[in-house]
């Protein structure tokens, strides 16, 4: 759907009075629905109007925010909503858009940072220490605050076949996990 004439230029997508799109690299007529999916692909483009030339891009990027609230998946909380629609006019009103940016910007680098994270594993995964130390924290003080709750030694210790497997389907766990990840981050 999006392939480029000229690598590097952003595609230019013509909006009609009949409020059709129409993508000048593809020469084909497009959806809102089409235009996001190009945003989720990292697609560079420009929303021209057919009439006046005026980039309109701002204004459909604003309306495909819309449809997707209006679809049920509501990302915006109204409070936020609220708080926004309360900036305008307001005297931080200019400062808005560049720490907007800037959260998204540390939102995504965070993102990345815990996807790296959970691909290199439970044994390098610094959540997954913390889990673990947390949880020795508390056994630790449930044995020793509440009475009868010492766990009897362990009979045997699982055979180091057990353990790798067991570790595998950690493994497995994890990598669905980031796949999950990466489909909620498109």
């Amino acid at each position: 759907m999006a392939k480029r004439s000229v690598e590097g230029e952003p595609i230019i997508i013509k909006k009609y009075a009949n409020r059709r799109l129409y993508n000048t690299d593809t020469s084909s007529y497009i959806t809102l629905d089409d235009l996001a999916k190009m945003v989720r692909e990292n697609v560079d483009f420009h929303v021209l109007d057919a009439k006046s030339g005026d980039d309109i891009t701002h204004t459909i990027l604003t309306q495909i925010i819309v449809e997707e609230e209006s679809h049920g998946s509501h990302m915006l909380p109204v409070s936020f909503l609220r708080d926004l629609i309360r900036m305008y006019g307001n005297s931080m009103q200019a400062m808005m858009p560049s720490y907007l940016e800037a959260s998204m910007t540390n939102l995504q680098k965070n993102r990345e940072q815990i996807q790296e994270a959970f691909a290199k594993g439970l044994e390098t995964n610094p959540l997954a220490q913390m889990a673990e130390a947390n949880f020795k924290m508390m056994q630790n003080a449930a044995e020793a605050f509440i009475p009868g709750s010492r766990k009897a030694p362990a009979p045997r210790q699982a055979p180091a076949s057990e353990q790798a497997d067991e570790l595998a389907e950690m493994r497995a766990q994890m990598a669905a996990m980031q796949e999950k990840l990466d489909k909620m981050g498109k």
